[in-house]
């Protein structure tokens, strides 16, 4: 097996080659890299150009031939015309457009690991995929998804640690739950986000991890120490994904990391982004962490929703993930991953940098991003008095009702 550093050295390359190569001398270097490398050398430069198997054994064929063969047929006008850009057989996903979102929807059940790491990873071969889409009536080889699977950043993975405490004993049926309940909303045409706090940030010219292109000597000076800067502070990025768009909504706050600020992040979402797509929407879900300031045990963020709902009409259900579970939430490798890819290297050196660095932050599969300060103060030990919690309009599911439950408009 080729090592991976090798995969990732050709990809470099052919980032930089793509541009200036033309169809023939495209398969011409990736046959002779393919050579270099010897046993294995076509099935890894096919993997880290996305080149066919076929294409790079064309151009093996063509090295055989000889070069004077190949000068010969250049200098003649080649038999073997090259096309333009675009020219040729389109790709099998842009002929049956839903592919791709087919096969994101085998795997969406079936994904395994840390979403906290750059790579996806799925534990159905490629073989049991190819069946499974060829079943929904499409046409599809076993070679061919390996292709799309590495173009959707999964990666055939071992088995990792990943300790994040005791799992709970019904931690599989409340996946189970929360994904028929995002099904059915969504079936249903009504919101569906999730929800979560960004590690917080410091704010000034401090060392921001990752790399970026400069030319030499010219990096941005950073300083030594990491010590909070007493006017720029830090920032709290409060997350809000719709999965359906695959659009979201940050709130960088500049105080505590509250049930109230979480709340008012949801609020804002609404009405800049929610409000104009949803505008017949009766209901919304919420999927959140067990903890921190959207935590099921928090009086106050039941509390801030019951204001939320009474003030925009909709009732809101909220299903919570098991606790230990948190790196599992949609937010979290749908958007806060490419959120850090985006600004790493960058020193975060204002908070309008901040801002401007998240609502800049795109990807290949569409998502996009709105970001604005949240400069109110949110004051903590806010307590909920028991007579202003009993009047909370709530509805707990049969299943796990701490939760699972609906939070209803008091009018």
């Amino acid at each position: 097996m080729v090592d991976q550093q090798i995969i990732s050295q050709i990809q470099d390359k052919y980032k930089v080659l793509d541009v200036v190569l033309n169809e023939k001398s495209r398969r011409i270097w990736a046959a002779c890299e393919a050579k270099n490398i010897k046993w294995g050398g076509v099935s890894a430069v096919s993997k880290a150009t996305g080149l066919s198997r076929q294409t790079i054994h064309t151009g093996i064929a063509e090295i055989y031939k000889g070069l004077n063969q190949i000068e010969k047929t250049a200098g003649k006008g080649d038999v073997q015309k090259c096309r333009d850009s675009g020219g040729g057989r389109k790709s099998l996903h842009e002929v049956d457009q839903t592919l791709l979102k087919d096969l994101e929807t085998l795997l969406e059940s079936s994904t395994v690991g840390d979403p906290m790491f750059p790579l996806l990873w799925t534990s159905k071969s490629t073989r049991n995929l190819s069946e499974a889409l060829n079943e929904k009536g499409h046409v599809v080889s076993h070679d061919t998804i390996a292709r799309l699977l590495h173009q959707l950043d999964y990666s055939l993975q071992g088995n990792r640690k990943t300790k994040e405490g005791n799992s709970h004993e019904d931690r599989d049926e409340q996946f189970e739950y929360i994904n028929k309940q995002v099904i059915s909303f969504q079936k249903k045409s009504q919101p569906v986000i999730s929800i979560d706090t960004k590690k917080k940030e410091l704010v000034g010219d401090f060392k921001n991890q990752g790399k970026e292109w400069h030319q030499k000597g010219s990096a941005p000076k950073v300083r030594t120490k990491d010590f909070v800067d007493k006017e720029l502070g830090k920032v709290a990025p409060y997350g809000v994904y719709d999965i359906t768009t695959n659009n979201g909504w940050v709130s960088v706050g500049i105080d505590h990391d509250t049930a109230e600020f979480s709340v008012e992040s949801i609020r804002r979402w609404w009405i800049n982004m929610g409000s104009k797509v949803y505008k017949n929407a009766k209901k919304l879900l919420i999927t959140a962490d067990a903890g921190g300031s959207n935590g099921y045990r928090i009086r106050l963020w039941k509390h801030e929703l019951q204001k939320l709902s009474d003030k925009i009409g909709l009732h809101i259900s909220v299903s919570h993930y098991p606790p230990g579970t948190s790196k599992w939430n949609k937010i979290e490798h749908r958007m806060f991953c490419h959120i850090s890819e985006n600004w790493r290297g960058k020193p975060l050196i204002s908070r309008a940098v901040v801002v401007n660095l998240i609502g800049s932050t795109k990807t290949r599969s569409g998502l996009k991003i709105q970001s604005k300060l949240d400069l109110n103060e949110y004051p903590t030990g806010i307590k909920v008095p028991e007579e202003e919690f009993l009047k909370i309009k709530i509805k707990k599911n049969k299943f796990h009702g701490e939760w699972n439950y609906t939070i209803s408009p008091r009018c």
